[in-house]
């Protein structure tokens, strides 16, 4: 957090841990803003559920995980709340319980803007504006499944990733004025590949004279990771496997007791995706908006094995669509589709070129333009 100058706009951005993309979006556009205006804006991050939700509501983000890992509850949810009648009717019931703390975290985070990052915090945080000058940008943070809490028309400006998401924001009764697709805001590190894919592999210790596959389940090790790694090593590829259990320690112990006939790499949580990507040549994943958004940047081939229902459906189609990558919902299908990617590379190399062609690299650069327009801040360009 930085400290509010007088003199200086300052930023609210509101997010919440509940799954790693609103933190990683909030800290993209905060990268941004450093780079294209250094020491012109303030801004702070406020996790609205943990820091103001009364109970239960303070433990979203302990909630979260646990309950991502439960497919058919988070589908029924997701589809039963997913109108805007309903989302408001959520709200009014919710509002006599959690409206002095929204009102206290206006009080105590005063600023010249408010982004919010997360599809729960709008309407509440909106209803507190009525009688304040506050301008309020929702960042939409999932890709193209977007849930009608994303949109409220109260909201001065709506940036969603993709078109179909500006489509789905004109359904719920958005004003298209309102809607501005820019694309999902991904850390600058990703959109500066500057090593040799073969030098990251030499300092990594990965195999140089193999494919590389990639796997990974997001930040909590989540979908059927362990069997999709079990069915690759038991297909017996020509390729390297590089295996990210993310937070769950479990899984990685569990991973690194096993026997492999393949050259392996294990690891937890990590901090240098862009360097495994790069020096990667498929991605096996699941559907995440921000995983996705960085593979096409890198121009790394697809393969979704995984999807929380509902939430990431669409992200499902708009891969397929685009050609960047394939669904693969069972082990065996993930491994003949790295058969086919190994033995036909050129089929692979299509399907990089597909990723490049839909990547957005400069969004958390232009979302930091459009924010700073806001607060008075013009580019020197």
């Amino acid at each position: 957090m930085q400290i509010r100058q007088p003199e200086i706009p300052h930023i609210v951005f509101l997010f919440s841990d509940t799954g790693g993309g609103h933190r990683s979006a909030s800290e993209a556009i905060i990268e941004a803003i450093e780079l294209e205006f250094p020491n012109q804006i303030t801004y702070e991050m406020v996790d609205l559920f943990r820091d103001y939700a009364p109970p239960p509501l303070n433990k979203a983000p302990e909630i979260y995980p646990p309950l991502s890992r439960i497919p058919a509850a988070w589908s029924f949810g997701y589809r039963q709340t997913n109108s805007p009648r309903r989302i408001r009717n959520i709200n009014n019931v919710a509002w006599p319980y959690i409206r002095r703390s929204i009102y206290r975290l206006m009080e105590e985070h005063p600023c010249d803007l408010i982004v919010s990052v997360h599809p729960l915090m709008n309407t509440p945080v909106l209803r507190t504006l009525r009688n304040r000058r506050n301008p309020f940008i929702t960042v939409v943070t999932d890709m193209v499944s977007t849930h009608a809490a994303w949109y409220d028309n109260r909201a001065d400006l709506i940036i969603v990733p993709t078109n179909i998401a500006r489509e789905n924001g004109i359904e719920f009764g958005i004003d298209p004025e309102k809607i501005k697709v820019v694309g999902l805001p991904v850390a600058d590190k990703f959109c500066h590949m500057k090593e040799d894919s073969q030098e990251i592999r030499q300092r990594l210790g990965w195999p140089t004279d193999l494919p590389v596959i990639l796997l990974i389940g997001g930040g909590e090790g989540m979908g059927p990771l362990e069997k999709t790694a079990h069915a690759i090593n038991d297909a017996h590829l020509n390729a390297a496997l590089v295996i990210i259990a993310g937070r769950n320690r479990d899984l990685k112990d569990r991973l690194e007791k096993h026997n492999w006939n393949m050259p392996v790499t294990i690891y937890g949580f990590v901090k240098n995706m862009p360097d495994l990507m790069q020096a990667s040549n498929v991605l096996v994943t699941k559907a995440g908006p921000g995983t996705i958004s960085e593979a096409c940047i890198a121009g790394l081939p697809i393969i979704l094995y995984s999807k929380m229902p509902g939430q990431e459906d669409g992200n499902v189609d708009y891969v397929v669509n685009e050609g960047a990558g394939v669904w693969a919902p069972e082990p065996e299908m993930v491994v003949q589709t790295l058969q086919k990617w190994l033995r036909e590379p050129e089929l692979r190399w299509q399907t990089a070129s597909a990723c490049r062609r839909i990547a957005r690299p400069q969004a958390a650069r232009e979302i930091a333009r459009i924010l700073a327009a806001r607060v008075g801040i013009t580019h020197p360009e």
